[in-house]
């Protein structure tokens, strides 16, 4: 592999961004018993982001959607789409994972295998490729296919730190064989980091992703963390997560100082029609340009209290809440159906 003539980052995600990816569901995806249902949370979404930035659309029918979204009113002047077969719509795992240097973006095209094959993955893999292939995307192209990585495991603060969870990174079917030792190794180089954190707790109850980081703690500007805090005892989740929460507590910085914390609450639990826990969290939000989109469940005091924990963590950002109580259904949210592309030049 030609090595760059110029340092790579991987920028933390509240850089300054060029566009915001969404995939789009169909009735060929786990969507299609609630298509009209979700298609509303997504065309909210489309609307949010395509009013402040730049909107990446992908899905196989382009024409019908592009007349669903201007009756919708999504701002189509902000707005690309490009139609490509897709699988699901979980952009978070399948899109880019974008490094930035002194010129182009540099795009790496990580493996994404439906969560160590869980589900059927092959279109939306092969979505970059066409992405690139079509000039959608401009800048450099790296070929890391061999590799699994989903961009909802990983969390970068800009300056070379990134946060992740074990039991995510060594689960089943992902590099095996491969070991904590040398995933790590291997990161660190493909995504020019100097260190990763490692979370050993948090996996939510429903979570169909063996642990993603951005369902329970995220990085956020001065060396803080966001993450999901549960303070009742009785719950069955309360034991991980206040695991977790002390882990985070024993973490530092760079500069061997402890990262400044905020606690986001639990929502109330969320049961699928099965009876079932489905895995909601307010700390999948999506940081934009000037704005965090963050997901709410129709609990006005939870989905307020949040909303003043994002607003003390994100003080220069509009915190704007988006009924998320359709994506859960599949085990997602906000930040999971969403990829920011970052922009070239360094800030």
């Amino acid at each position: 592999m030609e090595q760059p003539k110029y340092k790579l980052s991987l920028p933390a995600e509240w850089h300054k961004q060029q566009m915001v990816q969404l995939t789009w569901p169909h009735e060929d995806t786990d969507w299609s018993y609630m298509l009209d249902e979700v298609e509303k949370c997504f065309i909210e979404l489309a609307k949010a982001i395509s009013r402040r930035e730049k909107l990446l659309i992908v899905a196989p029918d382009t024409a019908t959607l592009r007349s669903k979204l201007e009756v919708a009113g999504v701002n189509m002047n902000s707005t690309t789409l490009f139609e490509c077969a897709t699988n699901d719509t979980w952009a978070r795992d399948h899109a880019f994972i974008t490094l930035i240097g002194d010129t182009v973006p540099h795009y790496i095209d990580f493996c994404f295998n439906g969560w160590g094959r869980k589900f059927e993955a092959a279109l939306d893999n092969d979505i970059n490729g066409k992405l690139f292939d079509a000039g959608i995307v401009k800048g450099e192209y790296e070929d890391c296919t061999s590799f699994v990585l989903e961009g909802g495991s990983i969390e970068s603060d800009g300056c070379g730190t990134i946060l992740t969870t074990s039991q995510c990174l060594l689960a089943p079917h992902r590099n095996q064989p491969m070991g904590k030792e040398e995933i790590e190794k291997y990161i660190k180089v493909v995504l020019h980091a100097d260190r990763i954190l490692w979370l050993d707790h948090g996996n939510l109850i429903g979570d169909d992703t063996d642990g993603h980081i951005d369902t329970v703690a995220r990085l956020a500007p001065g060396n803080a963390i966001v993450y999901m805090q549960c303070t009742d005892s009785d719950d069955e989740q309360y034991a991980d997560l206040k695991a977790m929460e002390e882990q985070i507590m024993a973490l530092r910085t760079t500069e061997g100082e402890p990262y400044t914390l905020y606690a986001l609450p639990s929502p109330a639990a969320i049961y699928d029609e099965d009876g079932e826990r489905l895995p909601a969290t307010y700390a999948n939000f999506l940081i934009m340009n000037g704005t965090v989109l963050y997901p709410t469940y129709a609990q006005p005091d939870n989905d307020k209290a949040a909303a003043e924990v994002l607003k003390r963590a994100f003080p220069d950002r509009e915190i704007v809440g988006i009924d998320c109580r359709a994506l859960i259904k599949q085990h997602g949210s906000l930040h999971c159906v969403t990829m920011q592309y970052p922009d070239t030049r360094r800030y």
